[in-house]
């Protein structure tokens, strides 16, 4: 099965310009993920795709591979597609959509998305990973989009606010989505062609659009938290991880 990790990265951003090529102890944060990415076992091609020739020097640079995606596309999916298309991949190839904005990815997890499908070839359409929240701070926080499965580890929901809610005891497990996602290159191609759903529009979580027509996502629960860098202030956290790990 052939594996090709797609890293998009958009140079504007309303609250933090140009965070891919924000320095994280000496390195750009779009090297650190891609580098963090290469680790992983099973990965067949490595992409940066991206609408900025900024990026796209950047990313070639420390010899990196780019492809360059139309500067109209509405959405990640649809960058994603584009990206797929220009890429020529095979109706079954597997893609992984790493965020840009994940520099303390760990390869591990990306290994278990992987191997989701090669254990259960057919049985679902898209995948993602989970990790159990351990702050108590950051269960209340919408920063932190929090998601529910069924005992098969199949997504029940995706929200910005805590779910589920104890109505008597807060003593219980929260988890937290890590924005991770595989799927088939067929799959995608569906899935951007779907219309807005009505509650991906209300939370903004585009992977309600999935769940909302009928697909399954299946969960992987990562030992490993992956922090998405959202403003300056969270690249001084990433810097202190980074000197721990």
């Amino acid at each position: 099965m052939n594996v090709t990790l797609l890293i998009p990265a958009r140079y504007g951003s309303s609250r933090f310009p140009g965070k891919p090529l924000a320095p994280i102890n000496g390195k750009p944060m779009i090297q650190h993920v891609y580098e963090r990415a290469s680790l992983a076992k099973g990965i067949t091609e490595i992409y940066v795709a991206t609408d900025d020739d900024r990026i796209k020097k950047v990313v070639e640079g420390f010899g990196g591979q780019v492809v360059m995606t139309c500067p109209d596309a509405a959405s990640g999916t649809d960058r994603i597609e584009d990206a797929i298309t220009q890429l020529g991949l095979a109706e079954d190839d597997l893609v992984i959509n790493l965020q840009g904005d994940q520099p303390l990815i760990d390869p591990i997890s990306i290994e278990q998305i992987v191997s989701l499908f090669e254990r259960h070839p057919g049985e679902f359409e898209m995948a993602t990973l989970g990790y159990q929240i351990t702050e108590e701070s950051d269960k209340n926080d919408p920063q932190h989009v929090k998601m529910v499965f069924d005992n098969e580890f199949n997504a029940l929901y995706f929200s910005r606010a805590r779910i589920p809610f104890g109505r008597d005891t807060n003593d219980y497990p929260v988890y937290k989505h890590l924005g991770v996602y595989a799927y088939t290159r067929k799959f995608i191609h569906t899935f951007a062609k779907l219309p807005l759903g009505r509650l991906e529009d209300l939370e903004k979580l585009e992977q309600l659009r999935a769940l909302e027509h009928g697909y399954k996502i299946k969960v992987a629960l990562s030992a490993f938290d992956s922090p998405e860098v959202d403003t300056p202030e969270d690249i001084r956290i990433c810097e202190a991880r980074l000197a721990v790990d």
